[in-house]
């Protein structure tokens, strides 16, 4: 049954404001979220209409940790085949829920900080991720979010040996793991286009399999049973592109390094790539999916 107060999404609206609702989970008070695409900050939102209907399935529960690094396109994916969705602000204060049970998975966003730091977040989203993920509940992270996830497996993060920022090229491994969330035509020597913006890297977790490897950054994606954590973006949209380009001096990164571009970089073939980074989404978000529970 679907937890009082989620419903399903049905139209995106660019520039609206956040549309609030009040979502009274069991065995936790009352939280306020706000259903939003979010590709940039409040600027995308969710809107129902006067005649929506409940969802069937319990919602995703989307955890946000920065205002500028929402869902984007991972919440359009949701979106488009009527999965229900429930953003958690943890940036802006919002409690981490304790318990997983309502929700049919979790999804983890990127953000500025270190998945090592100690915010107020920090030990019981681990402690909630360790549950989920021990209990086979489908959990999928871009970027902190896979660093997240790795920490919540006993696995590590470090520095990069070099900062990642913008459109750089993976790799698909040779292995049954890769060709069951990506397909046997993109496993080979071609590279994949993917958006980057880091500059600390996770360990495989003991028991999951690597999917994606990196030049400058080995460890891309790897997969545990249902769930998917990844160090590349593949949520990004063009707005999102352009407001973290804004912040791109405050990086301090070496432009002249092969793994950096500048902003006029990145937006000049920014529309063709765009549409290759949602082909790769399509084909992980899909198998992702697939897990859903409840």
């Amino acid at each position: 049954s679907t937890p009082s107060g989620v419903f399903c999404p049905t139209e995106i609206v660019r520039g609206a404001a956040p549309s609030m609702t009040t979502t009274a989970l069991p065995g936790n008070k009352p939280t306020t979220v706000t259903l939003a695409a979010w590709a940039v900050g409040t600027l995308d939102a969710v809107k129902t209409n006067d005649a929506t209907i409940k969802c069937r399935m319990n919602p995703v529960a989307i955890f946000a940790f920065s205002p500028g690094e929402g869902p984007g396109y991972c919440a359009s994916f949701l979106d488009r085949h009527s999965i229900p969705w429930t953003l958690f602000h943890l940036d802006a204060g919002v409690s981490v829920p304790t318990d997983h049970a309502p929700y049919a998975g979790i999804v983890l966003m990127g953000g500025p900080m270190s998945a090592n730091d100690r915010t107020t977040w920090n030990a019981p989203l681990l402690e909630l991720l360790r549950a989920a993920l021990t209990e086979g509940k489908p959990c999928i992270g871009h970027c902190l979010g896979g660093q997240l996830m790795s920490r919540a497996l006993g696995g590590h993060v470090s520095v990069n040996p070099v900062k990642e920022i913008g459109w750089n090229p993976v790799y698909v491994e040779d292995n049954a793991a890769a060709r069951e969330w990506l397909g046997e035509d993109v496993v080979g020597p071609q590279p994949v286009t993917t958006f980057q913006w880091h500059g600390e890297t996770f360990s495989i977790p003991e028991g999951a399999t690597r999917i994606l490897r990196g030049d400058a950054c080995a460890n891309q994606a790897y997969v545990i049973g249902n769930s998917l954590g990844m160090q590349c973006h593949v949520e990004m949209t063009p707005a999102m592109i352009e407001t973290w380009c804004a912040d791109w001096a405050a990086e301090n990164a070496d432009p002249t390094l092969p793994s950096v571009q500048t902003p006029r970089e990145m937006q000049a073939v920014m529309m063709e790539n765009i549409q290759r980074l949602n082909a790769l989404a399509d084909r992980l978000y899909t198998r992702w999916v697939k897990g859903l529970q409840g």
